[in-house]
């Protein structure tokens, strides 16, 4: 007979089947996922992470590629704002574009993705999947929006150069004083709670078209990306601990990781990245659609201090379903947090990166 074989099992947990019952929290359900398996056991994983970053008071990013906000998911980063638990934003600027038809009521619809798409455009329509906008009701109405809070507010915005999230806080304060409904604006809620929205291109959406027109009208708002990118590094350089939450990859994702090598490797200051992070998405590593790379491999390129299981988490993924879920758990594990009020200490924290060098 063999000997018996030491597992390395050994110490690991029990799975043991999971009963669900009536009326059970958020908070239980999801410990119930986690002691299975898959990606249930990382949303778990994922969810404990979140909280750990909100309680051990990390300067937390949230970045939002996708659709999601003009689908209606804004409704969660705004809670999360207004709970202290988002200190700065990365968003595509189509993102913060489409956030605005709700503070302004233009219509946006729930509708089925199995429709005529040449019958669609005859009609004035316009779809993202199963999200019905008009062309002319919604996305000409906000673009006048947009070139109107330009020409009034140009004195503010003329003759220097900006970064996007010193637009952005511009834009949410306007917002706040002329739309109906400013409630429904994460833009808004950011300007109200001193959080830095950040576009991760300065071109690619609806916001820099209309800029180009208001240009042309004799309005003209200079924008520097070098500016948002020393500014975002900035504000990671000055974070006792730096938590990421990015809801997809793209732009977003890469803008808000590439803070630490833009400090050690650009700049030669002594930084070792971010300590935590967590990210939800559907991308593979295997053919190069992981925007900015694996968790694992983001450790090499200084973009996090260390790898482990306490640390990073990546959710596999449609974050429209996993969001929700992981906002509901840390708004009933967590006390609120006073906002760190970011916008108002920008000054500061932009001269002590500079003094750093």
């Amino acid at each position: 007979m063999s000997a018996k074989k030491h597992s390395y099992f050994k110490h690991a947990p029990d799975i043991i089947p999971q009963r669900y019952q009536r009326g059970s929290s958020i908070s239980a359900l999801i410990d119930a996922m986690g002691a299975t398996s898959f990606e249930a056991r990382n949303v778990q994983r994922g969810a404990h992470l979140f909280k750990r970053m909100v309680n051990d008071n990390d300067t937390i990013w949230l970045g939002i590629a996708g659709a999601g906000i003009a689908g209606g998911m804004g409704g969660g980063v705004i809670s999360l704002i207004e709970a202290g638990f988002i200190d700065i934003i990365c968003s595509t600027g189509a993102q913060v574009y489409h956030d605005l038809h709700f503070a302004y009521a233009l219509p946006v619809k729930a509708i089925s993705p199995a429709m005529d798409d040449d019958a669609l455009r005859a009609a004035g329509d316009t779809r993202i999947y199963d999200i019905g906008i008009r062309e002319v009701e919604t996305l000409e109405a906000q673009d006048e929006i947009i070139r109107r809070f330009v020409r009034e507010r140009h004195e503010r915005l003329r003759g220097k150069t900006l970064s996007s999230w010193e637009f952005n806080h511009e834009l949410g304060r306007w917002v706040a004083e002329t739309a109906p409904h400013p409630e429904l604006s994460f833009v808004v809620a950011a300007a109200r709670a001193g959080v830095p929205i950040f576009w991760d291109s300065l071109s690619n959406h609806s916001i820099a078209m209309n800029l180009a027109r208001t240009d042309r009208e004799g309005f003209p708002v200079i924008l520097s990306g070098q500016k948002d990118i020393f500014d975002s590094a900035a504000i990671s350089y000055n974070a006792n601990g730096t938590g990421f939450v990015e809801l997809g990859g793209g732009g977003p994702k890469n803008f808000i990781q590439q803070t630490g090598p833009t400090i050690s490797q650009i700049l030669g200051v002594e930084f070792e990245g971010a300590d935590r992070g967590l990210q939800i998405g559907t991308a593979v590593e295997r053919e190069g659609s992981l925007s900015s790379c694996t968790f694992s491999e983001a450790v090499t390129w200084g973009k996090y201090r260390t790898t482990g299981d306490d640390k990073l988490v990546q959710i596999w993924g449609e974050y429209s379903v996993l969001f929700p879920l992981l906002t509901a758990f840390v708004l009933d594990q967590c006390h609120d947090r006073p906002p760190k009020r970011i916008v108002e200490r920008m000054p500061d924290i932009i001269t002590k990166l500079g003094e750093a060098r």
